[in-house]
């Protein structure tokens, strides 16, 4: 199946000039003149110290009477700066100014998952105003996903079954069955973006080790309502997972999981999903486990 793919979409940004190109300037004015008024290389430390005051005060002439016009681009500067700051700090947390931490997420109490920021999501006006897209954040130096997102439409999704993804063996991996688990496998190779959604078979940056809990019963029923969507009305829905890991542990603590239909709001829902197994205990940072 060839699917098809749009690029992901960025804000177009202007390149503003630099307020250093205007000081080089101030500094090759001052040379140009100093030549012309028959400027010759000091020869001694007298010289050298005479020469130096001269220079800085026609320099420092031309800051003062050109400050208005540095300050208006060291200040535009500055703003870019800080803007470009804050928009990593928002990819990095899935969009939010201020990302939900894993202290803050509940103890599993029987629920497959807990709502958070008050079930609300939190995408950008840009990236729901713009074209589909898919992105998948690069791995860490552990080996471990990062935040998957999509603008998911009807060109996205696939249109044949499932292939191959067995030799993807995600960090904290273990081939291991217990009687009390659904299917017998503890660990599936959770999508952040489910396979119906995207289409994405064997990509690493989208493959975690999961228990058979989080996988069917806490990731599978968000993932059909947004395929359901799409699907009946052919509007686009966002759709942002985050898995969250505790320090330096290979098996992520659970999911985040976001979706907003573009158009009418039919689809919303902020929440976190435990990566956990009842009945099973699970060392997160090995991957190994062991029944209760």
């Amino acid at each position: 199946m060839k699917k098809k793919r749009y690029p992901t979409y960025k804000r177009k940004y202007k390149r503003k000039k630099q307020p250093r190109r205007k000081i080089l300037t101030a500094i090759i004015l001052c040379v140009i003149l100093a030549v012309c008024n028959g400027w010759m290389p000091p020869r001694s430390l007298k010289e050298v110290k005479d020469q130096s005051r001269i220079f800085g005060q026609v320099f420092l002439t031309y800051i003062e009477e050109n400050a208005q016009i540095l300050w208006e681009d060291v200040s535009e500067s500055a703003s870019d700066a800080v803007a470009g700051l804050l928009k990593q700090s928002q990819t990095k947390t899935g969009g939010q100014t201020e990302s939900v931490s894993l202290d803050q997420i509940p103890e599993y109490s029987g629920s497959p998952y807990v709502e958070i920021n008050r079930n609300v999501p939190s995408f950008s006006d840009e990236k729901s105003a713009g074209p589909a897209y898919e992105f998948y954040s690069e791995l860490d130096s552990l080996g471990r996903c990062g935040y998957a997102e999509s603008k998911i439409t009807p060109e996205l999704m696939p249109d044949e079954e499932r292939g191959a993804i067995g030799m993807v063996k995600p960090t904290g991996w273990h081939t291991v069955k217990y009687e009390n688990v659904d299917g017998r496998y503890l660990y599936n190779r959770c999508h952040l973006i489910g396979y119906q959604l995207t289409g994405e078979n064997a990509n690493r940056k989208n493959l975690i080790t999961g228990t058979r809990y989080l996988n069917v019963t806490g990731m599978l029923p968000f993932e059909n309502e947004v395929a359901d969507y799409v699907h009946s009305t052919g509007n686009p829905c966002m759709y942002r997972v985050t898995p969250f890991f505790k320090g330096d542990e290979l098996v992520a603590r659970g999911v985040e999981m976001e979706a907003e239909s573009v158009k009418d709001q039919k689809i919303s829902f902020h929440v976190f999903v435990y990566n956990i197994q009842p009945g099973i205990e699970i060392d997160y940072t090995t991957g190994n486990s062991w029944e209760e």
